[in-house]
């Protein structure tokens, strides 16, 4: 099998979990850090997926599937160690055409789930396309240490900087060159080793007056009433 490599939109969107133990719950986590409204349903939960029950973004219901629960939603993962029930789930979504991921048995998904490291805006995924995620997770714990807190200063960066170029030019193509200047002059070094004078030594130097590291940081921080 050869994967399409996607990132997915979720935010505002219902995903249907079934299944009520450790893995869905990692499951409804993952939906939920992207913005997605989360429907569960299974029998039992655990304690975690129980304390999610006040959450304004999940929906609760203890008991069995059913194939109506698919009505309305974007995708649905299923989790749980029935396998005939997770079978079903598979072909009811098939049926429907939806996004479909059953955990750990990629020959009834439509999609599979990467190992993932995240730093803010910095997603690195890693895939053996289903053929071993046990290796996928040992090699994300291989790397992980090696792609810190500064990738994600460094994109929230660059996409200050993006957006301060594209309210006074709207093309940009104009401006790729000023961000591969300031890839090779090792602005993420700088970032990593937190040294803000050469950062804005550096803004200078590529992009002229009025650009500064603490002002940009502080743009992408503000409340959106208050932003320029």
């Amino acid at each position: 099998m050869k994967y399409y490599p996607i990132n997915l939109n979720v935010n505002g969107r219902q995903c249907l979990v079934v299944g009520g133990g450790s893995v869905a719950s990692r499951k409804v986590e993952s939906l939920l850090d992207c913005g997605a409204t989360v429907t569960v349903v299974s029998p039992l939960f655990t304690e975690a997926l129980d304390n999610m029950a006040d959450h304004p973004n999940v929906s609760l219901f203890k008991r069995p599937y059913q194939s109506t629960d698919l009505k309305g939603k974007f995708l649905v993962i299923g989790a749980t160690d029935d396998m005939a029930l997770n079978r079903r789930i598979s072909e009811d979504a098939e049926s429907r055409q939806m996004l479909c991921n059953i955990a750990d048995v990629p020959e009834a998904c439509n999609f599979i789930l990467p190992s993932v490291i995240r730093q803010g805006d910095f997603v690195l995924t890693i895939s053996t396309s289903g053929k071993s995620p046990a290796f996928a997770k040992y090699l994300r714990r291989q790397l992980e240490n090696a792609y810190g807190v500064e990738y994600a200063r460094f994109l929230q960066l660059m996409g200050a900087i993006r957006k301060r170029l594209l309210a006074t030019d709207h093309a940009p193509e104009a401006h790729k060159h000023l961000f591969q200047r300031l890839i090779e002059k090792n602005l993420l070094e700088l970032i990593r080793r937190d040294e803000i004078e050469k950062i804005n030594r550096l803004l200078f130097e590529v992009l002229g007056d009025g650009f500064d590291y603490d002002s940009l940081m502080d743009e992408t921080t503000a409340c959106p009433e208050e932003s320029p």
